[in-house]
């Protein structure tokens, strides 16, 4: 009993109230949505790069082992491993005092053999004193065999006639006879000064040979004594150090002293798939192009520049490889470094929005556009290529106009909207 005077208190109280209400205005109007909260951001034209991104590896532009050229005992190390060191720059000394020895007794060498070539040089020109005494001798006997000679004829002709005694003219016969053994004697003994000479100045020539030879092994002894300082052949940075003060080392040992490797500059070597070749080719003659390398955790990518094109695409993974070069002045590149490389071929001016901007649906790609009223309405587009942060629309967006780039859930066809500031990042 008391449920139904309650239902019927409840039903007249409404009955009161929907009568007034259509006094008033003769129906009820129902309340306008509120609107909804969004972030939204202008669509714009600007010039975009068309880029290739891949992953590449940081490698040292030159590496070079550091190997002792003479065997010895290590006597100090003037660096520490992994320092940047200078071309030039003192890495090590080896015990030099077994090389300064062997300078000195090859200096000593050379005295010695030159003293005994000064020897060689005297008694070769003792032998050519004695060629010309003995061209002198000739000479001087041939005059008086000429003189002989016509005392000979003279004196026969005199016998012939009987002017003069036969014992006389046997005299000068004998005496041409004389002379001409003689002249024939001085004649042997300038050839054998001669051959004297000849082996006077052999002796002479082997000396200087032995000097020189001992000159060389002088000029051994010194490269051999400068080797005891190793530096650094280029600039760049040091490695692991293999040894320490006190080891023995070989020379020319398969196992480098320390390994420099160049970093300033440096190159990142990548490979991007072999349809790309054309376009690299094509955009860099018309200029050079340029390289991204963003190692992880960087702040902020390093620029570089394209070097290196390979002549050939790998057939088994249908890439070619390149590679670029980077000045690497905040040592942000490490050798043997993983880093994502984005290689820009050109630029292209097109109209870009936020990525996060793009809805999927049923018919493709849309975006909420906010119109001059503050509501949106769903518009198809089409899409380029991705960039990083925003997606290039080649249709259905004009620059300027605003797209919603967060709250898209709540949103239908002609939703009111309430744009907010974006948040402070």
């Amino acid at each position: 009993m008391r449920r139904a005077l309650a239902l019927g208190a409840v039903l007249a109280s409404l009955y009161t109230t929907a009568g007034c209400s259509d006094r008033a205005s003769g129906t009820q109007r129902a309340a306008a949505p509120p609107a909804v909260p969004i972030l939204a951001a202008e669509a714009v034209r600007k010039d975009v790069p068309l880029d290739v991104g891949v992953i590449g590896t940081v490698q040292a532009l030159t590496t070079v082992g550091v190997k002792a050229q003479v065997a010895g005992q290590v006597v100090q190390v003037h660096f520490k491993e992994g320092q940047d060191v200078k071309a030039g720059q003192l890495l090590f000394t080896i015990d030099p005092r077994p090389f300064e020895a062997t300078v000195a007794q090859a200096e000593a060498n050379v005295g010695r053999d030159t003293a005994q070539m000064r020897q060689a040089e005297a008694a070769l020109a003792q032998r050519q004193a004695e060629v010309q005494q003995a061209l002198a001798n000739l000479e001087r006997d041939q005059a008086q065999l000429e003189n002989a000679r016509v005392q000979e004829r003279r004196y026969k002709t005199l016998v012939e006639k009987e002017l003069v005694a036969r014992e006389l003219y046997d005299q000068f016969r004998t005496n041409l006879s004389a002379l001409g053994a003689t002249v024939n004697a001085d004649r042997a003994a300038i050839e054998n000064a001669r051959a004297a000479a000849l082996a006077a100045q052999a002796g002479v020539d082997n000396a200087r040979a032995v000097i020189r030879a001992d000159e060389a092994m002088v000029q051994t002894a010194r490269l051999n004594l400068g080797y005891t300082t190793i530096r650094a052949p280029m600039e760049g940075r040091t490695g692991n150090l293999m040894l320490q003060a006190g080891n023995v080392v070989k020379g020319n040992d398969d196992n480098p002293m320390v390994v420099i490797a160049q970093v300033h500059p440096i190159y990142v070597s990548f490979a991007v798939p072999q349809q790309y070749l054309a376009a690299i080719k094509q955009h860099q003659a018309a200029g050079p192009l340029t390289v991204r390398a963003i190692p992880t955790g960087a702040p902020k990518p390093t620029t570089g520049r394209l070097t290196f094109v390979n002549n050939t695409v790998d057939p088994s993974t249908a890439t070619i490889q390149l590679k670029g070069t980077f000045d690497n002045a905040e040592n942000t590149l490490w050798p043997g470094q993983y880093v994502e490389v984005v290689l820009t071929l050109t630029t292209e001016t097109a109209v870009v929005v936020p990525s996060q901007a793009i809805q999927p649906g049923q018919q493709g790609p849309y975006v909420f556009v906010v119109k001059p009223d503050l509501t949106v309405q769903p518009r198809p587009v089409e899409l380029g290529r991705r960039l990083a942060t925003e997606t290039i629309v080649t249709r259905g967006v004009a620059p300027g106009e605003r797209v919603v780039t967060d709250g898209q859930l709540r949103l239908v066809p002609g939703s009111r909207v309430e744009i907010k500031p974006p948040k402070a990042s």
